[in-house]
Formats: C-alpha cells, sequence, structure tokens
C-alpha cells in the first residue's frame, strides 16, 4: 500500500519555517498569517505523530525529527520546481519586448507592426520607445545603457541608432537614413516659393537636434554646401531635439526641415510633405537590431529580427556607402 502522504501545503509550511527559524518570517514569504503557519505545522505534526519543532519563549528549534524530515523535504521541494520549470521552458513566452528610439518607434515601426502581428498573432508584443536608444559621444565602442522600460520588462530587443559597435550583442544592420529637405506643399505657393536649392534663403529652417553627436547629427551648412548654394544664414530658425517635433512643425508649415527620410515615408507618400531637391545626406550614424547573444536564437526573437530586416528592405545600404 502507498502510505498517505501529509498535504502539500503543510509540507512546504515546514519547509520554510525549518529554514527562518521563524513563522512569522514564513508567513511574510508565503503570504499567509503566522496563525496559518501554525496551524499547518501543528496538523504535519499530529499526522507525524512526532513534535517536529521545539516552541522556545523567543526562539524556534528543530527537534531530531525534525532535523532528519528537513533535508528530504528541501529535495522534494526543488524537485516539484524543476518539474514546473522544465513545463514553461517547453511553452514559448508569448512576450516579446521591443524597445526603439522613439521617433522610429512612432513614425517607422507602429505603422508596419500590423503585419507583423497578422503572422504571429500568438505574440503579445510590447513596444516601448526611449531616447537612450540613441549613441552619444565617439564611434569607438557604445555600451548599451541601463534601461528601465514600462513595467520594468527587460527588452529582448533594442532598436539602436548608433555606430552599431555593441560588444556582447547580436547587432544587425537594418536601415540607414538619408536627409533631405522636407516641407509643407503649401511653400510651393508661398510668395517666395521653394523652387531650387538657393530659395532656401527664404525658408525658416527647422533643425532636427535629435542626435546629440554634432559631428554625426545632419546640418543645414553640411546639406547647402552639398547642393553648392551659400551665403545662407544656418544659425536661426526652429531648433527640436526630438524628431517628432520637428516633423510636426514641418506639417504645419513652419519651414522647411532637414529630416530623416525613412521618418517621413508616409508623410511624403500622401502628398502631406514634399521633398522638392534630390539631394540627401547619409551618415555614418543607422539603425541597428541589437539582441542580446543568449536569446538571438528564440523562436520568437528570431521570427522578430527576420521581420525588421525585411521590412527594412535587403538592398538598403551601409552607412559608409552612403556617406557624402
Amino acid at each position: 500500500m502507498v502510505e498517505r502522504l501529509p498535504p502539500l501545503n503543510a509540507l512546504r509550511a515546514f519547509e520554510v519555517a525549518a529554514r527562518h527559524l521563524s513563522f512569522r518570517r514564513a508567513a511574510d514569504e508565503l503570504a499567509v498569517t503566522p496563525t496559518a503557519i501554525s496551524h499547518q505545522i501543528r496538523g504535519l505534526e499530529e499526522h507525524l505523530g512526532v513534535s517536529l519543532f521545539r516552541r522556545l519563549t523567543r526562539a524556534l528549534e528543530l527537534t531530531p525529527e525534525g532535523e532528519a524530515m528537513l533535508p528530504k523535504v528541501r529535495e522534494g521541494m526543488d524537485c516539484f520546481a524543476a518539474a514546473v520549470a522544465s513545463v514553461r521552458d517547453l511553452v514559448p513566452d508569448p512576450r516579446l519586448v521591443v524597445l526603439a528610439p522613439p521617433s522610429l518607434a512612432l513614425r517607422w515601426l507602429l505603422p508596419r507592426l500590423q503585419r507583423f502581428t497578422d503572422m504571429y498573432p500568438q505574440v503579445e508584443l510590447h513596444l516601448s520607445a526611449s531616447a537612450a536608444m540613441i549613441d552619444r559621444g565617439d564611434a569607438a565602442v557604445v555600451a548599451m545603457p541601463e534601461v528601465r522600460p514600462a513595467r520594468s520588462e527587460t527588452p529582448e530587443i533594442w532598436i539602436r541608432n548608433g555606430f552599431g559597435r555593441y560588444p556582447g550583442y547580436q547587432v544587425d544592420f537594418m536601415l540607414a537614413p538619408d536627409y533631405t529637405p522636407v516641407c509643407s506643399p503649401q511653400l510651393l505657393r508661398a510668395k517666395l516659393p521653394l523652387r531650387k536649392p538657393e530659395d532656401i534663403r527664404y525658408q525658416k529652417l527647422i533643425h532636427d537636434d535629435t542626435i546629440q553627436d554634432l559631428q554625426e547629427r545632419p546640418s543645414w551648412a553640411e546639406w547647402l554646401k552639398v547642393a553648392g548654394v551659400s551665403n545662407v544664414d544656418t544659425t536661426g530658425g526652429l531648433h527640436f531635439t526630438d524628431s517628432g517635433l520637428a516633423i510636426a512643425a514641418a506639417l504645419g508649415g513652419y519651414g522647411v526641415a532637414l529630416l530623416s527620410r525613412p521618418l517621413v515615408a508616409a508623410e511624403i507618400a500622401a502628398g502631406q510633405l514634399i521633398a522638392p531637391f534630390d539631394i540627401s545626406l547619409g551618415r555614418r550614424f543607422a539603425y541597428y537590431i541589437v539582441t542580446p547573444l543568449d536569446l538571438a536564437d528564440r523562436p520568437m526573437v528570431a521570427a522578430f529580427r527576420r521581420w525588421l530586416l525585411a521590412e527594412a528592405g535587403e538592398s538598403s545600404k551601409a552607412p559608409h556607402q552612403k556617406d557624402n
């Protein structure tokens, strides 16, 4: 005959109380009352017909019977935990946590996400945005920042705007943005219309200062030099430290903005913005998919990486090929 075992909750209460030698601390760990722990232990002792603890005035001690029983109970609890963990490992976690620069997340990634969710409806996608995903300083080696996105979830995938040198991570080149002047169509019908690069001098300039590295930030002075235009004051105008605000200013007709073409592709296609000149600036800064090495081969992580690369386009040029 199989011996009738005591209730599992009583064995668990015994293991925790023996570990702490305190009913109160055991109650705190198990989120119950000390009285409940005391009842569980008393029931276990009655089931076994022995005392497991010596209840002293301000202390708790294991009896010889309790000391003899504890190692096997602890081993059993560890076996239960291992069994549960092994089953969980067989069931894929439906969550996928992605962290990206704010403007890319809002203007490039979000409009495309429906295609991914249609392909993988079982994935519970958590998308967070942080300016910490934009590199700062020189291009030697850039450490990944300590980022705590919403709900303190650790990302499986970062999309990083920078140089692509992130030691200890799987890094995939995703997209190299080119920067070009864009404006509202109404500027083409203004009193001083914008028809050729020289007409920039009559327009208010909108500056996107999102990239803090001055050497890598695209500037109006550089674009005008490439366009062959001189004697234009490029210091004035509107400055924004977020691409989304610069885009909103351009949509509102406040001036001409030098912006990343991928971020305004939808507005250009819809006719809300125009790119009047086929002259662009390239940068070493690009968008990279950055994944911890131990997570890169997880099925959902790998699927999202493949999808991002497909969306960005396999024909995208590497950053150094787009420099002017």
